[in-house]
């Protein structure tokens, strides 16, 4: 799965799951998750609907860091290159 296929499916996944009105034509790599309207919960949500949809398994502490949607494409790559 190339890089722009990972990051169109996370888009649609965080459109989905995100639980306000966000200006998805506005969002980039930069754009801080948080400010795309996840909470605490919401972003557990998020997570697995992200394991879903990628067919992948991890705990919720590796993600500690991610704060950008480029980040989370960045770890969503090295999971699957891993699990691949």
């Amino acid at each position: 799965m190339t890089r722009k296929e990972i990051e169109d499916r996370l888009r649609g996944l965080m459109k989905t799951a995100s639980p306000v009105k966000v200006d998805w034509n506005s969002v980039t790599g930069q754009s801080q998750i948080a400010t795309l309207g996840f909470d605490s919960l919401s972003i557990l949500d998020l997570i697995y609907d992200v394991q879903q949809a990628f067919t992948l398994e991890f705990d919720a502490e590796e993600m500690t860091g991610i704060v950008t949607v480029s980040d989370l494409v960045d770890f969503l790559e090295k999971k699957m290159s891993d699990a691949g």
